[in-house]
Order: C-alpha cells, then structure tokens, then sequence
C-alpha cells in the first residue's frame, strides 16, 4: 500500500516584484506631491483633486497587489496608470509652455 503525502505547494513569490512599483514612485510621487500642494493652495481640488486621489490609490494598489508572478501584469498596468494620470498635466503644461514661447 502506497501512501502519498500531499502538501500544497506554495506559489513562489515573485523575485523582483518591487522594481515596478519602486521605478514608478519614484517618478511620480514627488510630482504628484508638487500637484497637491499646488491645487491646495488654490481654493479648492476640485475636478482634478479626484485625479490626484485616483493616482494615489493605484500607486498604493501597484505596492499592495500580492507579490505572486500572476500579478505582475496588473502591478504594471496599475503602476503605470498612476504615472501616466500624474505626469500627463506637467507634461501638457509644458507643452503648452513651449507652445507660447516659440
């Protein structure tokens, strides 16, 4: 009589699971920072306060997602989504910038 001994294996964690997240926070944090405390400053957040939240909530869900290799596309489209959401206004403000200036 054979007997087997099942144990469930444990999904390996992803080796480099926090290289995403890291390269985007560092991009954008402090330009998100900048943001916040630019639109503070104003009279209100208004419509573009709901961007900056949103930003900020996928750089906390790129750094919360489980650090299995399944989730590495998820933590990529939500690092970058954050990026993205945070860099666009400076990047069409100096667009904009150049634009006049030339």
């Amino acid at each position: 009589m054979t007997t087997q001994n099942f144990v469930p294996q444990r999904r390996a964690d992803h080796p480099t699971w926090w290289r995403i997240p890291l390269v985007a926070s560092v991009l954008g944090l402090p330009v998100l920072a900048l943001e916040y405390s630019a639109i503070r400053a104003q009279a209100g957040m208004g419509q573009y306060g709901a961007a900056l939240y949103w930003a900020l909530a996928l750089f906390a869900a790129a750094w919360g997602l489980p650090r299995r290799r399944s989730f590495k596309t998820l933590r990529i489209l939500a690092a970058g989504a954050a990026l993205v959401i945070t860099l666009l206004p400076v990047t069409l403000l100096l667009l904009l910038s150049v634009m006049l200036a030339g």
